[in-house]
């Protein structure tokens, strides 16, 4: 299986459940590897046959930018669904940090993966 990833991906968003974070921005952080056959963009060269994760990174980050979620686990749902609904990726792990969310730990979050693992 070859695996297509994007690490580190940070946006800033409103989430979480208490009243002053849903009066501000903050930020979260995903790493992500998705499923996907590398072997024709290889021996193509091609940018139109690739998972092309500039793309994704886009299209999750205005996503990101635009919600609204209380729960991480909420958000990490729906950009798993969209990676696999809009990109046709079989197979996705995100892993959705959020930096800060607790006092004395670098980030706290959730992974989940979605699909059939190739």
């Amino acid at each position: 299986m070859d695996t297509v990833f994007i690490e580190g991906l940070a946006v800033e968003t409103v989430i979480g459940i208490y009243d002053w974070e849903r009066r501000i921005r903050q930020p979260v952080v995903l790493d992500i590897e998705m499923a996907f056959d590398n072997t024709g963009p290889a021996a193509s060269d091609r940018i139109g046959d690739t998972l092309d994760y500039k793309a994704v990174s886009r299209r999750l980050s205005a996503f990101i930018e635009a919600s609204s979620f209380q729960l991480i686990e909420t958000l990490a749902e729906r950009c798993a669904a969209i990676i696999r609904e809009e990109f046709g990726v079989a197979w996705v792990r995100l892993k959705l940090s959020k930096p800060g969310a607790v006092r004395g730990a670098r980030a706290v979050g959730v992974t989940i993966e979605r699909g059939t693992r190739p």
